[in-house]
């Protein structure tokens, strides 16, 4: 395995691990950090988007977002209240993240402009999602046969900061361990060069 492999190898470990430890939880709790599901899709899309395999990395994390509910909601208690046609409209929410993050890879540095753009996308993307797991869910539910289209955007439109802001806190968390990496990578390499 070369070293491009490895790495690919830990950064898909590493986001299959973040999302089993978080989904359980939208919102986190006390004892729990919320569900990073958002920035595991999107950095996703922009760690791995473009390396070979890319798409059965995408299905790996997809069927684990599947796996985590059903265990949460037949083993662990978690309501099933989400679980509606809507459902498999995730995979649409899901891929917009992939795809953002994907675009953006080429773009991503450490510059104030790259990061910012980075910003950016992962707003975007994380909007995308909301909106397509929420309009689909309004449409598809049959929960909301009496509600008005804006009675709904109104009620869930107090969920959609913490969603975007969870998932842009998370992606900022990676990128700075990745640019410690960097630095501690180009230290080492300096350092070698000396001796």
């Amino acid at each position: 395995m070369n070293i491009v492999q490895n790495k690919t190898f830990w950064i898909a470990a590493a986001l299959v691990l973040l999302m089993a430890a978080t989904r359980y939880n939208h919102f986190g709790s006390a004892l729990s950090l919320p569900d990073a599901s958002y920035a595991v899709f999107f950095l996703g899309g922009l760690y791995l988007g473009r390396v070979r395999g890319a798409l059965l990395v995408l299905a790996l994390l997809l069927l684990e977002a599947a796996l985590v509910d059903f265990y949460a909601i037949n083993y662990s208690g978690v309501s099933g209240w989400c679980v509606t046609q809507a459902y498999s409209f995730l995979v649409f929410a899901y891929g917009a993240l992939w795809v953002v993050g994907r675009w953006y890879a080429p773009r991503h540095d450490f510059s104030a402009k790259g990061l910012a753009g980075l910003l950016a996308a992962a707003v975007v993307a994380g909007s995308a999602a909301f909106v397509i797991a929420n309009v689909s869910f309004y449409l598809l539910a049959g929960y909301f046969d009496s509600m008005s289209a804006g009675e709904f955007v109104s009620g869930v439109a107090q969920y959609y900061g913490s969603y975007v802001a969870v998932a842009v806190l998370y992606i900022g968390v990676a990128v700075g361990t990745q640019l410690f990496f960097a630095q501690l990578g180009n230290k080492l390499h300096h350092e070698k060069d000396a001796a």
